[in-house]
């Protein structure tokens, strides 16, 4: 599990395809490593990898061909968002991520308001349901609010603090985004399925 609070902002430096998906080498930047070793989990751009290999500079991870199939980002060099997985006596700053991404939306719009950005994402419309004003979302593996909600499309603000400490900062109209729902809205939607087959 995670809390969608990015720690660092590492780099993809060799995507080296296998057989069935690929080897990621990656920078973890000022990611502290001293207590992830092999088969730890980090999430990458919001996507839960175990961690095969580890050097002082950053680790190496397997991605299977079907989770390149679900997410993006993940099959070539450039910026990713890290974030270690969380243990029981962490702070839970951002809300409860699974690392397991939903789907891939697309950015509609990212305009500037003052100092703060304006993100519209179009989310695919099965996650759309999922989604509600003032409820969390995941984006690229970052905790967030929505402040909005139309149709298949939220809004969401987004301050100076964190298009500095994320990849957030590099999005533009037509970038792909993964996103995780809140796992609260789909254990509601289970129990309710539940209780109408009663």
């Amino acid at each position: 599990m995670f809390t969608g609070i990015v720690t660092s902002i590492g780099e993809i430096v060799r995507a080296e395809p296998r057989e069935k998906g690929l080897r990621l080498t990656i920078d973890s930047g000022a990611l502290d490593l001293q207590d992830v070793g092999v088969g730890d989990s980090v999430a990458v751009n919001g996507v839960c990898l175990t961690v095969v290999k580890r050097d002082a500079g950053g680790f190496e991870v397997d991605v299977s061909q079907e989770t390149i199939d679900c997410t993006t980002g993940l099959g070539a060099r450039g910026p990713v968002n890290l974030e270690k997985s969380l243990r029981l006596a962490d702070r839970l700053g951002g809300h409860l991520v699974a690392g397991h991404v939903d789907g891939v939306g697309e950015v509609i719009a990212f305009d500037a308001v003052g100092e703060n950005r304006r993100l519209i994402v179009r989310a695919p419309r099965e996650l759309a349901k999922y989604i509600a004003r003032k409820g969390s979302i995941t984006v690229q593996g970052v905790s967030l609010t929505v402040n909005r909600v139309e149709d298949d499309r939220f809004e969401i603000n987004l301050i100076p603090h964190t298009l500095e400490a994320t990849t957030l900062q590099h999005l533009a109209p037509g970038a792909r985004v993964n996103l995780e729902v809140d796992l609260i809205a789909r254990y509601v939607e289970r129990m309710l399925e539940s209780s109408a087959g009663l």
